[in-house]
């Protein structure tokens, strides 16, 4: 497949490859470049980092130790899938 690059330095993905993928708008790719020029492209999640202050810290503690709500299921995985993402060796 070629692609062409634009006077910005871009380069645009075709629909298919894209599809193919289930690439979307907003996705990130790390880039590589391997021995001999080669380019590897590879799909990867970020996950954005949550920073609270004094006052922040102090309501998330008083929550937690008042034990009188929990969270949302949801929120439960995507702790244990940020944990399992940490322990990954980057290289």
């Amino acid at each position: 497949m070629i692609i062409a690059i634009d006077k910005r330095g871009s380069i645009n993905l075709p629909a298919s490859l894209r599809k193919e993928l289930r690439l979307k708008n907003g996705d990130h790719l790390n880039l590589s470049v391997e021995e001999g020029g080669i380019i590897v492209l590879q799909p990867v999640v970020i996950y954005p980092t949550i920073q609270l202050g004094e006052q922040g810290l102090r309501k998330l503690k008083e929550a937690r130790e008042s034990g009188a709500g929990q969270m949302p299921p949801w929120f439960d995985k995507e702790i244990e899938d940020a944990k399992a993402d940490s322990k990954q060796k980057i290289s």
